[in-house]
Order: structure tokens, then sequence, then C-alpha cells
């Protein structure tokens, strides 16, 4: 996969997620007065307090925080960041323009809170986690997070989890305790999905082949110079010859497999390989480690 490719397909995830993390808002959430955290837990707290336009407050709150973060963090939060902050905000409003304030489901009946806590934790999940996939984030309490984290002895996670309870705390004064109990079951439905999509997206998607040979150099320089992949030089060592041999390690993209064999079958017909699943890639050319890092301690937006 290309650079322009790869950068293509992240802001996608962006585009797609914000637009899937606003419907869990508009369609479940809000109507049903949940408030799990975030910068749209609290603009789900100030819709019902003072009636204040969901997408307009989530667009206030998170446009001083990204500023602040851009100040404090640099490149950090660049435009994946700054999107993912306004593109929330703008898909909340459209889809309240499209589906009302009231959502989709009657809670005069009381199993439609329990479908909304299902279903907007799920969609909250998915939405975030794909905004997260591409390395940014839809901005707001994940950046004040950040800020604790940064000039305090507090974790990411921690510092997340201590401002979400907040606002969830907010939630059980001025909407009710119930809803507050709920929004509990929200956050960690969210959690739950974020992690599978961000930890668990692209599995069975590339291979890690092992290689031996007599013409390991010529092997090597196909796969870094013709296929533009890393390669690694092992020692090993034959059980019965005591033999030393160089090995080679690379990770390939699953379409790259038999492009590489039969390179190898060309080169050295007698060469030994062996091919394994692998489930996660990160480092250059993959998943960033440092977004991975990022997303890992992260248990709402």
């Amino acid at each position: 996969m290309t650079k322009t490719t790869r950068t293509i397909i992240d802001y996608m995830y962006i585009v797609i997620g914000s637009a899937i993390a606003a419907l869990a808002i508009v369609l479940f959430l809000n109507p049903a007065k949940l408030a799990p955290g975030g910068v749209s837990g609290i603009a789900t707290i100030m819709f019902y307090l003072a009636g204040w336009d969901l997408g307009l407050t989530i667009f206030i709150l998170t446009m001083p925080l990204f500023f602040i973060g851009l100040k404090l963090f640099g490149k950090q939060y660049g435009v994946k960041t700054l999107l993912g902050s306004l593109l929330l905000s703008v898909f909340t409003s459209i889809w309240t323009a499209v589906f009302g304030e009231t959502g989709i489901l009657d809670y005069s009946h009381e199993i439609s809170t329990w479908l909304s806590t299902l279903y907007g934790g799920v969609l909250s999940g998915v939405g975030i986690g794909l905004v997260m996939k591409s390395g940014s984030n839809t901005g707001g309490t994940d950046i004040v997070a950040q800020i604790i984290a940064r000039y305090t002895s507090l974790s990411l996670g921690t510092a997340l989890f201590v401002i979400d309870g907040i606002i969830i705390a907010a939630a059980a004064i001025f909407l009710g305790l119930e809803s507050a109990l709920y929004a509990i079951v929200v956050a960690y439905i969210t959690t739950v999905v974020i992690n599978k999509i961000v930890l668990s997206m692209g599995t069975n998607y590339a291979k890690t082949v092992f290689i031996i040979s007599e013409k390991t150099n010529e092997i090597g320089e196909y796969i870094s110079l013709v296929m533009e992949r890393g390669a690694t030089i092992l020692d090993a060592k034959g059980f019965y010859t005591k033999e030393s041999r160089p090995m080679i390690m690379t990770v390939i993209p699953n379409q790259d497999v038999s492009r590489l064999t039969k390179a190898v079958n060309r080169i050295d017909g007698k060469a030994f390989m062996i091919i394994n699943e692998t489930f996660h890639v990160l480092g250059e050319g993959y998943t960033s480690i440092e977004k991975i890092a990022h997303t890992s301690d992260v248990t709402q937006h």
C-alpha cells in the first residue's frame, strides 16, 4: 500500500467514523438522556438544561481545547485532529436536521432506553474506533486528559476516567441517577468496541515469512529494492549439521505472498520458506506504534 493510499484511507476513517459517532449521539444517546462522558456528554447535559444545540455546543467546547492542545503538543494536533473535532459537531448538526431531536425510539417504553444504551454504545465505539484507527481523535476531553497526563503523575487512561466520571456525576445530578447508571454501561460498551476496532481491524492482513537460502543477499535485495519492504537477517544454526547460516525474516501484506514466493523460487529453487499468519503489525509501513500507544489507553471520547 502506497503512502498516498494509506493517507486517503485514514481520512476516510475520520469522515466515516465521525458520521457514525454523531449518529449514535443523535439517534440514541441524546434522546435517551445518556451522557457517557466526552464533549458529547456535556452537550447532552446542556441540551436538557438550557436547550443548547448539540452540534454547536460540541463545536464551542472542542475548538478552544484543540488550540490549547496545538500549542502544548504541536504537530500531534494537526489536520487530522482538527478534522475529527470539526466533523463530529458538523455531522451531529446534520443528523439532527435529518432525524430531529427525539431519535427513532419511543421512550415511553423502558426497553427503548436499554436499546439506546446498547446501540448507542456500539455505534459510538465503532465511530470513535474508526477515527482513532486513522491516528486522529474527536478532540474534546481527550485533549484535557492528555494535558493532565503530561503535567501530573496520572496516566492518560486514568485522566480520561476521572474526567468522564465527573461528567457522568454531573449527569446524575442534572439528568437523574438512572440516566447516569445507563451512561456507565454505554461508556463500558463503547470502550470495548473501540479496543476491538483499533486493535483488531486488519487482522490476517499480513504474513511473516522466514527464508533460509544459499542466496540470502539476492533474496534480501529483491525484498528491499523491488518489493520495498523491510527484511531482517537472523543467525540460524542447523540442529544436525551444526552449520551456521543466515535466515531472512520479513513481514509482507497478504497480496504480496505469491509475488515473493515466485521470486524466491526463481532466485533459489532449493530455498526453505516458512509463512506464518500475522495478526497485527506495528511500525513503519503498517499501523503506527504511537497510534496504538495513544488509543489503547483511551476509554471514551
